[in-house]
């Protein structure tokens, strides 16, 4: 059996700043709720939303014998996590100015899970997930007690806000204690995120990625998207987040951006230019002529 306190020690000495432990179980609501959200369109042309929604409901399907979910996160508020100025037409969302998270969350993980493997000389079974993985990562965040989700659908922690990035250990080992599932005030009245989306993506209890910039900006879009505003946004979108009360007073990581996307000479980017500069980044997943037909709109 695994002790908390060590799992908590483990997780702060390999780079998270939060961790919490939760007990695996289905999560008929989510995947209740998922389906709905998916019958009424409002995934747009995120496909993979529509498939594996048992295994996102039941994580034991994917790691057999599953009994604890360790959830961890590293905060990465940064300068432009503020906003920009309001004329800027190359917005960057903060987590893409950095070196790919998948990567280095799956490196900490795996190491989390070695030391925990050396240190309570139990064999340590389970996998590491980090967003690409179908699994309810923010509700699992909520049993863990790190936060709520918010208006806008992200976890919102009272210490780091929104800007956090999430991943997972799942084991089959038992925890001697688990966390309380969060219950604290939540968003409360303020609709703040509400009112700044451009396009009025959020919804009453969801996201309408027709309209969200993220997917906009990120995602293949079906012929019809560029008709819709991207506020300068040429990759992901920070709106709802710069306006939360909670990041206005979260603290600043110390994850420095590798670039700085408002000095970056876009329009001169070859194709090679700007693999060879941001593969290594989320802007890996665009490419500089869809950047440039975004700051061009």
């Amino acid at each position: 059996m695994l002790h908390k306190e060590q799992i908590e020690e483990i997780s702060r000495e390999v780079g998270f700043d939060l961790c919490g432990v939760a007990r695996c179980r289905v999560l008929d609501d989510d995947a209740s709720f998922l389906q709905q959200w998916v019958d009424s369109g409002k995934n747009s042309t995120l496909g993979y939303m529509e498939r594996n929604i048992d295994k996102r409901a039941d994580v034991s399907l994917m790691v057999e014998g599953a009994r604890t979910v360790i959830v961890c996160g590293v905060a990465y508020k940064n300068r432009f996590s503020d906003g920009y100025a309001s004329d800027c037409r190359t917005k960057v969302a903060s987590y893409a100015l950095m070196e790919d998270y998948h990567t280095t969350i799956r490196e900490r993980l795996r190491k989390m899970q070695s030391l925990l493997e050396c240190r309570s000389g139990c064999r340590i079974e389970g996998r590491a997930f980090v967003d690409s993985a179908p699994i309810f990562e923010k509700r699992y965040a909520v049993e863990a007690g790190l936060g709520w989700i918010g208006r806008q659908s992200l976890l919102v922690n009272p210490h780091y806000g929104t800007f956090l990035l999430l991943g997972e250990l799942v084991i089959t080992a038992e925890c001697d204690e688990y966390d309380t599932p969060y219950r604290g005030v939540g968003c409360g009245e303020c609709h703040r995120c509400v009112e700044a989306c451009p396009n009025n993506a959020i919804c009453q209890g969801h996201i309408d990625t027709h309209r969200c910039i993220s997917r906009l900006t990120i995602e293949q879009g079906d012929g019809k998207d560029m008709l819709l505003d991207t506020a300068g946004w040429i990759f992901g979108c920070d709106e709802c987040q710069t306006i939360c009360p909670y990041n206005r007073q979260a603290p600043y990581s110390t994850i420095e951006p590798s670039f700085d996307p408002v000095t970056v000479a876009w329009e001169e980017l070859s194709s090679d230019e700007f693999a060879k500069q941001f593969k290594a980044t989320p802007l890996g997943r665009s490419s500089i002529e869809r950047i440039i037909q975004l700051i061009q709109k």
